[in-house]
């Protein structure tokens, strides 16, 4: 498994992935491509030319928001999501940023626990957060 940069030719596959794993949540192709256009930062580990996982985050100053990060249900408890955070975090650091950001779903309690491994805290809730399910996000940071 290497980590390397999300490319735009690696979006359709990410939009699949995207249906698959948050369902009417998900991401559409032409949103992932306004994010890269956007300039924000994408990575992916990639099992020859498959993507296991991806991450995506966006820097503002010393703040960096991580927007989204997936793993493929067959790719689960094999360190893919370890090592897109660990990547995040190394380049977080590289960029003098002091907190990173997220959100993540009430009810999503495995990536919950990752990102209590990773020392983020809970600062809030977004209530109705996701428009279709209509469930809550938690707001969370971790100070570097």
């Amino acid at each position: 498994m290497r980590i390397d940069r999300l490319r735009w030719w690696h979006l359709p596959a990410v939009a699949e992935m995207e249906t698959a794993i948050f369902g009417p949540e998900a991401w559409s192709e032409g949103l992932l491509w306004t994010e890269l256009s956007a300039g924000n930062d994408y990575r992916a580990v990639f099992d020859g030319d498959r993507i296991l996982g991806y991450a995506g985050t966006a820097l503002n100053g010393d703040e960096l928001w991580l927007n989204n990060i997936a793993v493929a249900a067959d790719a689960r408890r094999r360190g893919v999501a370890r090592m897109l955070m660990d990547d995040l975090i190394e380049r977080a650091r590289a960029h003098e940023v002091k907190s990173v950001y997220l959100e993540v779903a009430v009810d999503n309690v495995p990536a919950q626990r990752l990102y209590d491994g990773y020392g983020f805290y809970g600062i809030g809730v977004r209530k109705n957060y996701y428009q279709h399910t209509g469930t809550d996000a938690a707001v969370m940071r971790m100070d570097l």
